[in-house]
């Protein structure tokens, strides 16, 4: 089975947390943490920084270093290496995506009401634990 090593950013703003839907593929219309791929001689934190930049148009402080969550799905096998980041403007530009919107910890955590990806909602416990570790939940 192919095997896929990707970044993804928890971005934060006002104790809310950027999503995003994707625009294409097998998962569309299913929300995520954006991200992407890491390319060859690349760090992680510099992939994240790149993903976003691609993505979004926009710069992002890598603040973090969150968790890596691995899930099985049908086709490939998930490696994901999760920061937690926080935008260096207001500027936002969705270039792939169909949607977005920013939620609250309960809403994200309220997995009936958001069709996360599963490798994304693997990451919840872990971001609750540095919320309340840092004196934010």
């Amino acid at each position: 089975m192919k095997e896929i090593e990707v970044c993804a950013a928890v971005i934060i703003k006002e104790n809310k947390f950027l999503l995003t839907q994707r625009g294409y593929g097998t998962y569309k219309d299913k929300w995520e943490f954006p991200g992407g791929k890491i390319e060859e001689n690349e760090t992680k934190e510099e992939t994240i920084i790149r993903e976003i930049k691609e993505e979004l148009d926009t710069d992002i402080l890598v603040d973090h270093y969150l968790c890596k969550v691995e899930y099985d799905y049908t086709t490939f096998y998930l490696k994901m290496n999760v920061f937690c980041a926080s935008l260096k403007t207001n500027h936002l530009v969705f270039k792939e995506h169909e949607s977005y919107k920013w939620v609250s910890f309960d809403e994200l955590n309220d997995l009936d009401k958001i069709d996360l990806l599963p490798a994304d909602r693997l990451v919840i416990p872990f971001l609750k634990e540095y919320l309340k570790a840092n004196n934010l939940l």
